[in-house]
């Protein structure tokens, strides 16, 4: 039995891997900065869990212990300056401690490029490459082109893109060539990688069997979704800079990631050659076309089973240094709004209209005050409304709801998000549910601001009329869809 490392692990690729590798037999060591986010997987109990980053030679060198097959599938898609330098350090620890523990294959996750000049991302991914592959450890690097799946950033740019625009303004890069590839392909080859009986050292494009334009995705897309086909104008002026405005403001992709996304769209990424195919073969039914990966992201969608999203991999705040759970203890101004409300309800119908908010089912109070403060926040380059759910029912540890993280979750009693919205300040909402002596249930509802200097206690004040109405009306009308909510079957 075989010992898989696997950086990346809460990431959109990283955790769809790790129960493959468990599902083959191996033992499986996966790295995060916060085992925490890692609470609510299904598989977190099947693996060995290391903590830390990889800019640490220490973190890196247990990591690295004992592994027969690593995993690099981590890479920035945010937008920090330095984010090559963190790239190229944490490439440096890992191959350094590969080396160490003679790791024997490494396995890295790079992206199709095209000839001559790349963005900055695409050519720091090129960089992390050549790094892990100057380490002396057999190095496996596949360069894949767009991941089609259910949560994957491409997937849904294509997707609000089209489902938005039926006329669509676009710049001149729509009609350059593409090769996307499904999400089950890409880990199709990432699985067969840890089965290989020598290791291997080399790079290979992987792709799916379909070279389209991005006019034609967004037309494919439109055909499977049973909708009208948008028209597609392409215009000489949108620079990439400006793209990526445009997709941050109708897509759930906020600015940081829509821009390295847009960069790696300006030319043709196709695959150079199939060498791939003398190394791994393609799975047993052929590899998967655009459109039937489409179909297969809509169902998943439509069925509230997605296992990973682009938007839990990306978020956009650090963690918060202090739950706001005990404000008094926080040692900082802080500004709360608290709603309570007695329901005939029970508990399990509360915790289920609880559970179930925001996206589709919004926030039982003032939609068009929430629409209004979602586009403010995309206007501003921030994350607005639009990410919506991974499941519509269910929600876990780090999920993403609109604007807000599940921060903390205990099933059936408490939920607490933070908000990732543009704001001087963090902002939390709690809910919590519990039965009363008397039988009846008893619902909390609480808003947490911690201001951010004067900005932030400024911003309070302007919003707190609004508050009086949006909070109060939340807890009564989650009260009252609680009472006449269908029993469960």
């Amino acid at each position: 039995m075989s010992l898989m490392a696997v950086t990346g692990a809460t990431g959109y690729i990283g955790g769809r891997l790790v129960p493959i590798l468990l599902e083959q037999g191996h033992s499986v060591r996966v790295l995060t900065r916060n085992a925490g986010k890692l609470r609510d997987v299904p598989w977190a109990g099947d693996v060995e869990i290391v903590e830390g980053s990889l800019e640490d030679a220490a973190v890196a060198d247990d990591f690295c212990r004992g592994a027969d097959v690593l995993y690099y599938l981590v890479h920035s898609m945010g937008g920090a300056a330095n984010f090559e330098r963190t790239e190229r350090t944490c490439a440096r620890m890992t191959a350094a401690a590969a080396r160490k523990h003679k790791v024997g294959q490494l396995v890295y996750l790079s992206g199709l490029h095209p000839e001559g000049e790349l963005s900055r991302h695409l050519e720091s991914r090129q960089e992390v490459g050549e790094v892990l592959r100057l380490s002396g450890v057999p190095t496996l690097v596949f360069q894949a082109g767009l991941v089609i799946g259910s949560g994957s950033a491409s997937f849904e740019m294509v997707r609000h893109l089209t489902d938005v625009l039926p006329v669509m303004p676009a710049p001149r890069w729509v009609l350059n060539h593409i090769q996307p590839i499904a999400i089950r392909d890409a880990l199709h080859y990432l699985g067969q990688a840890g089965q290989l009986e020598k290791p291997i050292d080399g790079t290979y494009d992987v792709g799916g069997p379909d070279v389209l334009t991005y006019s034609e995705m967004m037309r494919t897309y439109a055909q499977a979704a049973g909708m009208r086909r948008p028209l597609v104008i392409a215009l000489p002026v949108l620079t990439p800079w400006l793209a990526g405005q445009w997709v941050n403001l109708v897509t759930p992709i906020p600015r940081a990631l829509a821009l390295p996304l847009v960069e790696s769209l300006q030319h043709d990424c196709v695959m150079r050659n199939h060498d791939i195919d003398a190394v791994i073969a393609p799975p047993a039914g052929g590899l998967t076309g655009y459109r039937r990966s489409v179909e297969l992201a809509l169902k998943k969608i439509e069925r509230g089973i997605v296992e990973t999203s682009w938007a839990t991999a990306h978020p956009v705040l650090a963690p918060a240094d202090s739950l706001p759970s005990d404000p008094e203890w926080a040692g900082q101004k802080v500004f709360t709004d608290t709603r309570e409300k007695t329901t005939v309800a029970s508990t399990q119908s509360v915790w289920a209209v609880i559970e179930a908010i925001g996206g589709d089912n919004g926030w039982y109070s003032m939609p068009l005050a929430w629409s209004v403060r979602g586009w403010m926040d995309k206007l501003a380059g921030g994350v607005g409304l639009v990410r919506g759910r991974r499941s519509q029912t269910k929600l876990q540890l780090n999920d993403v709801v609109d604007w807000w993280r599940v921060e903390d979750i205990i099933p059936g009693s408490f939920l607490l998000l933070r908000a990732e919205m543009k704001v001087p300040g963090g902002a939390w909402l709690e809910f919590m549910v519990e039965e009363a002596k008397d039988g009846t249930t008893l619902y909390r509802q609480r808003a947490v601001f911690f201001p951010r200097g004067l900005a932030g206690r400024l911003y309070w004040f302007a919003v707190l009329p609004f508050h009086g109405v949006i909070f109060s009306s939340m807890a009564n009308r989650i009260a009252v869809a609680a009472e006449t909510a269908k029993p469960a079957p």
